[in-house]
């Protein structure tokens, strides 16, 4: 489940390069959100700290509720940076104690 989370969180962080409706933006904002917040809850039952911390933190970053203006050239270089890690960090996914 966790991988194919990452998978998609990272197709839809990538999809944000192209010009679509605002609407997609706000959708990506949601479904990150509770992806992260997943992702960390899974991270922490794990015992992966470095990991959980960080899903906490992207949890933050992308929530739509207060949102953070960035530009969106910044938001675009955040999106790939966030979906290579997320991708990179696949073979990493269900292992205890990693760290």
């Amino acid at each position: 489940m966790e991988k194919t989370l990452k998978i998609i969180l990272a197709i839809l962080l990538l999809l944000c390069l192209a010009d679509m409706p605002y609407g997609y933006y706000q959708l990506v904002r949601f479904v990150s959100m509770a992806g992260f917040i997943y992702l960390a809850y899974k991270a922490n039952e794990n015992n992966n700290t470095t990991q959980a911390v960080a899903f906490v933190l992207l949890a933050l970053l992308f929530q739509p509720f207060a949102k953070i203006a960035l530009g969106r050239s910044l938001w675009n270089i955040v999106d790939v940076v966030v979906a290579v890690w997320l991708l990179a960090s696949l073979n990493n996914t269900g292992q205890k104690g990693n760290e």
